[in-house]
Formats: structure tokens, sequence, C-alpha cells
């Protein structure tokens, strides 16, 4: 009988997970379920706990849900670890999409400036994760769909050192559930296959008859939407450059293909609606609110709101795939194993691999075009920035950062956006303490009042 712990408990994205784990239960024979928080989190995490246990009443199946803020007593003896945290909650998503967007830059959660701080800030966490691992559950294996999931993974590999690992994300599932239709396919009749990094990735379509049809689909993407999440504003790629790649491109490459328009975009809804992360937070509340319903036994149809739909099921399917295995064709993060050629065999990859008992097996994807190596060469050697400055503390890594990501233009101001940040997330950035007091005796100050609010609260 199986053993699950889930960090970051608490979550809203929960009741998916404990529906993913309820229909697969045949194949995946759940003893246990335990849901670990920290103490901000305490009453969110008695609410999921609680709902949590109602969904698996409700089932043919006995299974015992235990919720705690002590990491070693869940830990102890695990067959499987999720983690699906967010360090310091959804107020620190706003900072990081609101102190860029004062200075008319792209405010968003995994790209540009704040993406690189929600690394700074869990890649720590997820090594001590890890440390706890090694001690209380060494066989177990670590499913991670925490953001910036590729980053975080790399980390748990890199300095972890630390292999019975996978990060998972949703935009894959999504692309695969969604284009099909487009030329008239079910997700059974294609086969697809997936390169490069998280949320920064292509892939080509093939049909039973081992034809690429990634044409066709692109085709039908210049005349209607396809494989996008909540989160992503639907700005069309130019068809001219879908022709040239010959690839589809994630969703997330609208903010490096179409940055003018996405930018502007953020930009409009910083100013009148509010960042995604203030609108996520309206939704979260009342999703809690249906959570605290004692009646309520299975997810509402609101979660698929919060922009992170099919995370859960993923994650699911992955563990179900690796107990029994399946051999189950994914896209997953993992090392990349020589199947993106033109990144190196050693670093984490977002790509097609085949889930079994021994984890990810990757599946070739052969080399890319100048244009797209150029693109993600850049990306994944920014990334290992990223990881070795979170793990260090080191803020010339940091602007060094800073300047390599496309969406953040180098100078001062780039400059500025980070001290920022620095010192608004100063809480959860101890790696980073030395720099931080250096720039609050400078006098740097949060200029977004709504930011300036948070920290000043403590949050």
């Amino acid at each position: 009988m199986v053993k699950i712990v889930t960090i970051g408990g608490g979550s809203s994205y929960t009741p998916e997970l404990m529906e993913g784990f309820i229909k697969r239960y045949d194949e995946l024979p759940i003893k246990e379920i335990w849901f670990v928080d920290i103490e901000e989190g305490k009453e969110k995490l008695e609410i999921i706990g609680a709902m949590a246990q109602r969904m698996w009443d409700a089932s043919p199946y006995d299974v015992k849900v235990y919720t705690t803020l002590n990491r070693a007593e869940a830990l102890k003896d695990a067959d499987f670890v999720t983690t699906q945290f967010r360090v310091g909650f959804l107020e620190a998503r706003i900072k990081d999409e609101r102190i860029p967007s004062y200075y008319g830059m792209l405010g968003q959660e995994t790209n540009g400036a704040g993406g690189i701080l929600k690394a700074f800030r869990t890649i720590p966490v997820i090594l001590d994760i890890v440390e706890d691992m090694k001690q209380y559950c060494p066989k177990a294996w670590l499913i991670n769909f925490t953001n910036p999931s590729g980053m975080v993974t790399e980390a748990v590999v890199r300095y972890g050192e630390w292999k019975k690992v996978i990060g998972l994300c949703n935009i894959p599932v999504i692309a695969t559930m969604e284009e099909p239709g487009l030329i008239g396919k079910t997700q059974d009749d294609l086969v697809y296959r997936f390169a490069g990094l998280n949320h920064f990735h292509w892939h080509k379509v093939f049909n039973d008859k081992g034809e690429n049809v990634t044409k066709e689909i692109l085709k039908e993407m210049t005349l209607q939407d396809a494989g996008l999440p909540q989160n992503i504003f639907s700005v069309p790629f130019f068809e001219e450059q879908l022709e040239s790649i010959r690839m589809i491109p994630c969703g997330y490459h609208r903010y490096y293909y179409r940055e003018e328009e996405m930018l502007e975009h953020s930009l409009e809804e910083y100013r009148t609606i509010g960042t995604r992360g203030e609108q996520v937070k309206e939704t979260e509340i009342q999703l809690f609110e249906l959570y605290k319903d004692p009646n309520l036994d299975h997810k509402p149809e609101q979660l698929a709101k919060r922009g992170g739909a099919y995370y859960s099921d993923a994650a699911c399917a992955t563990i179900a795939a690796i107990y029994s295995n399946k051999q189950s064709q994914m896209v997953v993060s993992t090392i990349n194993n020589g199947a993106v050629p033109d990144l190196p065999s050693d670093c984490v990859v977002e790509v097609s691999a085949n889930i079994g008992s021994t984890g990810a097996i990757t599946q070739a994807f052969g080399d890319l075009n100048s244009a797209e190596k150029g693109w993600l060469q850049l990306m994944k050697n920014m990334e290992l920035t990223i990881c070795e400055a979170a793990v260090t503390g080191d803020y010339g890594l940091a602007l060094q950062a800073f300047a390599m990501n496309p969406l953040i233009p180098s100078g001062q101001t780039a400059k500025r956006v980070l001290d920022e940040l620095l010192v608004a997330h100063k809480k959860y950035l101890p790696q980073f303490e030395k720099t931080i007091v250096k720039l609050e005796e400078q006098g740097i100050e949060i200029k977004d009042e709504v930011a300036q609010n948070l920290t000043a609260n403590g949050k």
C-alpha cells in the first residue's frame, strides 16, 4: 500500500489531486495521504484536509488523510512526495508582478523578473525538502509541480544531488487535449514529440500513419485559440514565423514572439483590474468558501479558473506510471540524456519521455533550427545562472540573470527592479541577507503602493 506526501497541502489545487488519485485507485492502491504546510497556511490546510477526507469517504476506498505542520513526521517512509507550494503565498506573486510593472516591465510569475525572484525564493526550500527526504524517505520519488518547475527540478538534480525527481507542467497536457480537435482528430489519433524547457518548448505532431501533421495544426492555430491556459493572454503568433519554425510553440512563447503586445496587455491590467495574481486571489477566496461546505465532496468546476488545470492530474498519472511500470508517454522535466543534443546531456529539459519504474526515459528529438537553438541555449544558461544565484546568494549572478533575460531591458532600471524585489521579499531570501541590508542602508524603497503595503504588513 502506498503512502503519499504533499508539500503545500493547503493549496487550492489539492482537490484535483485527490480526484486524480481516486480515479486511479485500482492501479495505485493508496493507504494514506499526508498534507504538509507551514504555520501561516494552517487554516487552509485544515479546510483542504477535511475536504479531501470527504472526497475519499464518498469513494469506495478506505484512505486516511493526515494534516501536519511537521514535515519530518509526514515524510517518514513515504513512497512519493509531491510538491506544490508557493513561498510567500499569493502576496509574493503580486509583488513579483506589480514591482516590474511599475517600471514598465512585464509582471509575470514565471517569466521575466518575477519568475527569477520566484526561483530565488523557491530553490532553497526545495533543497531543504530534499535533505529531509534523504533522511526520512530515501527511496521515495519527488514529483514536483512547484513553479518555476524546470528550474526547481534542475536545482534538485544539480545541487540536491537527487535523481529520483520528475518535474511537471500543465501546458503540454492542455496542448495535447485541445489541438487534435483543430484538425478533426482525437487525442488518441495523434503522436506528440516535445523538446525544450519548462514554459519554453516546441512540439511536433504525427498521425497514426506516422505522417507529420504539425503544419495542419499550425494553420488552424492562426485562425483560433488552442492549448492556452487561463493565465495567458491570447495574441496570435505571426503566420510567417510559424511557417519558418515548423514546430508548434509553447503558449508562453507569446511573451517572447509577441513581447510588445503581451507587455501592453500586462500593463493595462496592472493599471485597471489588477495583475493576474490579484485576480487569482479573488478566485482562491471563493474556492475556499466552497471548500468549507461540509456537504462538498467533489472538485468544484470553479477550480478550472485558477489557470493551473490538469497539473494535479498529470502528477497522479506520473505516480501511477512509476508504481505500475506502465511506460506511459508523458511530457516531463527530467535529465536530458541526449534527447536534445543542442543542450548538455546532464541538464534538465522538458521533453517527451516514457515513464515507468525507473523514472523518465527521454525520447530523442533531434537538432533544432538555428533560431530555436539560439533561444534555447540562451534560456538554459540563464536558468543555470538563476539556480546558482539562488543557492549562493551572489548578487552579481542575480544581475547577470536579469541582463540575460530577454524580457528585461538591461541597465539601471533593471537593477532598480531587482533591488526592490529583493527588499520586498527579504523574509524569504536569507541567502541574500547581506545584500538586502546594504540596499536598505542605501535607502531602496518599493515604489508600487500595493507591493509596498504588502511588504510593510510583513507578508
